[in-house]
């Protein structure tokens, strides 16, 4: 399955992009359970160092800590508990880290520790932050290893995975492409395990409904994605303008093979239009503040030209959420569509919802925005 047009040269324009999110699977990093895999750590550096030398420049997304933990504590199973998380990834990480860094100094590169929680990216100057921080680093030629802050993260705030953490970061770095390294050649149209007709999927749009039905479940004991986040992960790049490669990690140089535009993987393609900054940070928000059923009247109005969501089109209100807030808003049928930023708080909407914008001042006793949710501060999902 391939788009309309060239695939080859999609892939050479992809490759020679500079700049670069690699996120790694736990499936990859550790050592069949036993550990973190330091040679195949040594190699993936080896090639990235190699893809600085040529100008590029690369944050990595790595997993590993909670699985290295766990062999470190002589756990034989991911545990249940987010304590029990927390505390396999504190010890975990600090053998994570040092592998990253000793095979880099290898080759003269500077790493920098960063772990995220969604709070980084939830709260407006704290992605602003976290942003400024990471394209400090890559301008100082520095390799970034990201990673999420499972040692603190609470169950509200949790990122979930690191295939929607790489895609949260290609947001924050205005990366060109998201190569997500896994256990598998790349994506393919059924599960070929069970299923020998399956095909790799070679080049698709991003945003085509037909690749999620496709994607399959979790991938194993320590990892906590599968193909369906990596996906979700991709369609969240394209928003940001980047494209998403899903490759086979241990296959030889493979990180040089895409940079020389080899057909490897499969790669989603973004969409012609870029999300400005403002939506491509509503876009990143994995927690909601609250949610805003909309008739069927509003949702077809968001969907086919993502105008502005007017107060009288709302018909319930749930959470509660504050001005500035991020919300979601769903249709009759239960489908969330759009994400925004809210223009009143919850108990005000519950008071507007299905009103006319004109009785806002008669209803609230002010003035306020004739927008529930401005079309600028709003992204459809």
């Amino acid at each position: 399955m391939t788009t309309t047009g060239s695939s080859s040269d999609m892939r050479q324009r992809v490759g020679a992009s500079r700049r670069w999110v690699v996120k790694v699977g736990s499936s990859l990093v550790t050592n069949d359970g036993r550990g973190l895999d330091h040679a195949r750590i040594a190699d993936w550096v080896a090639q990235i160092a190699a893809l600085a030398g040529q100008g590029y420049q690369i944050v990595v997304v790595s997993s590993g800590a909670v699985a290295e933990g766990l062999v470190r504590l002589g756990w034989q199973r991911r545990p249940d508990t987010l304590n029990g998380l927390q505390a396999a990834a504190s010890v975990g990480q600090m053998g994570l880290v040092e592998a990253y860094e000793r095979e880099f100094q290898r080759h003269g590169l500077r790493t920098a520790q960063v772990l995220l929680t969604h709070e980084e990216v939830a709260d407006r100057r704290r992605y602003l932050n976290a942003r400024g921080t990471l394209l400090t680093l890559l301008d100082l030629g520095v390799i970034p290893v990201v990673n999420e802050n499972d040692v603190v993260a609470t169950e509200e705030i949790r990122l979930g995975d690191n295939d929607t953490l790489a895609a949260l970061t290609v947001n924050l770095v205005d990366a060109d492409l998201l190569v997500i390294l896994t256990d598998q050649a790349g994506m393919f149209d059924a599960d070929p395990r069970g299923n020998s007709n399956a095909s790799l999927i070679d080049t698709q749009r991003a945003d085509d409904p037909a690749l999620l039905p496709m994607a399959g479940g979790g991938s194993g004991a320590l990892g906590r994605g599968g193909m369906r986040t990596k996906v979700q992960a991709a369609q969240q790049a394209a928003r940001s303008g980047a494209h998403t490669l899903i490759a086979d990690g241990r296959s030889p140089a493979v990180l040089g093979r895409i940079a020389a535009g080899e057909s490897l993987g499969t790669l989603l393609t973004a969409g012609e239009r870029k999300l400005a900054a403002r939506k491509r940070w509503i876009a990143g928000h994995r927690q909601t503040r609250g949610c805003v059923h909309v008739d069927a009247g509003a949702a077809r109005v968001l969907r086919q030209s993502g105008r502005s969501l007017l107060p009288i089109g709302i018909t319930r209100v749930e959470g509660d959420f504050r001005r500035g807030d991020i919300v979601v808003c769903t249709d009759p049928e239960g489908r969330d569509i759009a994400r925004g930023m809210a223009n009143y708080d919850a108990p005000e909407v519950a008071r507007l919802a299905g009103r006319p914008s004109e009785s806002i001042i008669d209803i609230l006793g002010y003035a306020g925005d004739p927008e529930f949710l401005h079309r600028d501060n709003l992204v459809l999902i």
